[in-house]
């Protein structure tokens, strides 16, 4: 079984996505693992600690001042025998504490006390997620390596809807697995964007393109295949995120820049996302209407350049930088002028002529254009392009 002999520490915070902890336990021993629980005062009102423990197959630790369990097995001992330290869901409290270094409660003494690798499911309401004090906790987290999955977009037990949602117990599971992959990337943290940018001209309109996402979804899963933690940093794509990746959704290309940049560090960067070059400099707050005065005037202002931010940032720039670029004319001139004046390691050009079929389509024909020159990929499906890419990242960074 892909996790056999793996031993997870499995944090319960409180709140309703707890419910979900139970289907995890019971899919995570289904592939070999074995779960020690802990359940938060909290949890424990949410789920019951009977059901977790019968589950678990396991004993159920609860209370920081047991003394029995404390001539069994302290806390310290307990936060260090696990291959990996699971929080799901983890709250906004449960996430400030470890930001913040709080240990006033059994699981946030374990996790301050932990040499273990961490992962966390934040699980909560879209008001407390996009809150300034969870999205600095969650940037601090981060920069403790701490993995995140989830959340994910959808309707809330408070009856709001967005990002906040606990990620399914399956993906986790398939992040958990990704984590224990051998692969060349095992270890390697990498960035990747895709999809499209929508920067609105009004409540109802946007300038986009035709972007699918495809390619960046499929350039994700293989360099987590190989074992990377990979950060997927999306526009509003018509092909879903991968699973077992970090995915942050933004809508516009500043979101993107603020994503990227609160992702890093990281040991590569590809941006296969097509961010739009212009936005409206002044959206309207309204539906812009049809006037007898003629047609409105829309007014242009450039889009931070994210490729060229990171490519040339300096100190904290990721070791390999890789840009895409999306061509309909003189490709391999217009890639290599863009490689140069970006900075960027790697460009990966396409020809993107609508008699070609490959944006929005299922395949592509890539130029791989680097210091070496330029050398030209056949035409292939957008998998197999990625599997490809994924293998020459791996050999850069190993």
């Amino acid at each position: 079984m892909m996790l056999d002999g793996k031993h997870i520490l499995l944090i319960i915070g409180g709140g309703i996505a707890a419910f979900k902890s139970l289907d995890l336990i019971r899919r995570l021993r289904e592939r070999g693992a074995a779960v020690t629980p802990v359940l938060t005062k909290a949890g424990e009102e949410f789920v019951t600690p009977l059901s977790v423990s019968a589950l678990a197959g396991s004993k159920l630790y609860r209370d920081l001042f047991d003394l029995g369990d404390e001539a069994e097995m302290g806390h310290i001992q307990l936060s260090r025998v696990a291959d990996l330290v699971v929080v799901a869901p983890a709250t906004a409290d449960l996430m400030s504490k470890m930001a913040q270094g709080v240990a006033n409660d059994l699981a946030s003494t374990l996790l301050l006390a932990t040499d273990t690798p961490v992962m966390i499911a934040p699980a909560m309401n879209v008001r407390m997620w996009d809150h300034p004090a969870t999205q600095r906790n969650l940037v601090t987290l981060r920069g403790d390596d701490i993995a995140v999955v989830g959340p994910n977009d959808g309707d809330m037990a408070c009856g709001e809807f967005g990002p906040g949602r606990m990620a399914e117990p399956m993906e986790i599971v398939t992040a958990i697995q990704a984590h224990f992959a051998d692969g060349p990337l095992t270890g390697k943290r990498i960035l990747v964007t895709s999809g499209p940018t929508h920067e609105p001209i009004d409540p109802v309109r946007y300038i986009a393109n035709r972007s699918s996402g495809a390619q960046g979804t499929a350039l994700a899963t293989a360099l987590a295949a190989l074992g990377a933690h990979v950060v997927f940093v999306t526009g509003p794509a018509d092909v879903p995120p991968p699973s077992g990746v970090e995915v942050i959704k933004v809508q516009t290309a500043h979101q993107m820049l603020n994503a990227v940049e609160g992702a890093l560090p990281a040991d590569a960067a590809v941006f296969a996302a097509a961010v739009a070059d212009w936005r409206v400099s002044s959206a309207s707050d309204r539906k812009l209407k049809k006037s007898k005065d003629g047609l409105p005037v829309l007014e242009f202002a450039e889009n931070p350049d994210i490729l060229k931010t990171v490519a040339q940032m300096g100190k904290g720039r990721p070791k390999l930088v890789v840009g895409f670029a999306a061509e309909t004319n003189d490709v391999i001139e217009n890639a290599t002028a863009k490689r140069k004046r970006k900075g960027c390691d790697w460009i990966v050009a396409n020809d993107v002529s609508p008699e070609t079929g490959i944006m929005g389509g299922s395949e592509n024909a890539v130029t791989l254009i680097s210091d070496a020159g330029a050398e030209g990929w056949p035409r292939m499906s957008k998998t197999d392009v990625a599997t490809q890419l994924a293998a020459r990242i791996a050999q850069a960074l190993t």
